[in-house]
């Protein structure tokens, strides 16, 4: 099982969805921790999460480490699968309880209420061509496998 989580093939376009999926994530949890690029930190978010969406805070906290440790995972390409289950998770969550009611377009003109969900479904996307091919090229993972 172990094997197979890390096992990858020399993939340069795998290791480029990879890399472009982590740093785009990293701003996002690194708000959600530090409260870097505007964020509001830990402690603020997890209350968000919490007490403003009523999320449990088991996957409160799973969702924050998703996109703070996994994006950093997937930029290491260390447990590359896990990590961007993670992220496929958070936002297949984050559509079903935001961004759905917004339709699909992301708000280019600021007309609508809120933000769709079509960079979600290509972070989805992403993530699950990462769980199906790994970390690729450079990746920790593809080290490890090749011991």
């Amino acid at each position: 099982m172990f094997r197979y989580l890390i096992e990858t093939k020399d993939d340069l376009a795998v290791f480029l969805l990879r890399l472009m999926l982590g740093i785009a994530f990293f701003p996002h949890g690194a708000q959600m921790v530090l409260g870097w690029f505007g964020g509001h930190g830990f402690s603020a978010t997890l209350n968000g999460f919490t007490q403003g969406m009523h999320i449990p805070i088991i996957f409160a906290l799973l969702a924050i480490a998703a996109e703070f440790i996994g994006s950093i995972c997937l930029v290491l390409g260390l447990f590359t699968r896990v990590a961007a289950f993670g992220i496929a998770v958070v936002m297949a969550v984050a559509i079903y309880m935001v961004h759905a009611k917004y339709g699909f377009f992301m708000n280019w003109s600021g007309a609508q209420a809120g933000e769709g969900f079509e960079y979600h479904l290509l972070a989805i996307a992403i993530a699950v061509a990462l769980m199906i091919k790994g970390g690729g090229s450079f990746s920790i993972d593809r080290n490890i496998s090749n011991q």
